[in-house]
């Protein structure tokens, strides 16, 4: 905290100084001003030259561009562990878990076949560390990002209407 003042002194008076709890103006935590969304930095926070990055769905990667802003004003930096997915790549996937699991069935908790994964069709992003996750977790649909697997906190997708609710999650990928 005493970093964050030095830091906002040191900047001067700006929309940015908006306190960091995200996101801003949440009922219950004393955030009565929402963010000005055009005082954020316009840089991108992905790296787009990635094209596990630059093959998402453009929505859910603005949705996540605005969310690793929010989430770095928090302190905590979100990565992208895996994004869009080639069918040969989900196909590798499945068949280590095959190999894993010892057989599709149980494959199919964690690993999507290439016709059904949302990665393919670049509408999905795992995300890491585990802090980034707890925190897209709790704070990812006012984005409309929504983690969708009970046993993959680590998945996201575009799910709701940023600000709404989210759907109930699938227990696990054969679900759905």
């Amino acid at each position: 905290m005493l970093l964050l003042g030095i830091v906002l002194t040191a900047c001067g008076n700006h929309a940015a100084e908006e306190p960091t709890g995200t996101p801003h103006g949440r009922p219950g935590t004393g955030l009565a001003k929402p963010v000005d969304r055009l005082a954020l930095p316009r840089q991108g926070t992905l790296d787009t030259s990635r094209v596990d990055i630059a093959r998402l769905d453009p929505d859910l990667r603005s949705a996540l561009e605005e969310a690793v802003r929010a989430a770095r004003a928090d302190g905590v930096d979100i990565e992208v562990t895996s994004g869009w997915r080639s069918r040969e790549h989900q196909q590798r996937l499945l068949d280590e878990a095959v190999a894993t699991y010892g057989s599709l069935e149980e494959a199919l908790k964690f690993v999507s076949t290439p016709d059904e994964s949302e990665h393919v069709k670049g509408e999905a992003v795992d995300i890491g560390p585990t802090e980034a996750d707890e925190w897209l977790g709790r704070y990812g649909s006012a984005y409309g990002l929504c983690q969708v697997f009970a046993n993959e906190i680590w998945h996201f997708e575009l799910a709701t209407t940023p600000g709404g609710e989210c759907p109930p999650m699938y227990a696990d990928s054969s679900q759905r």
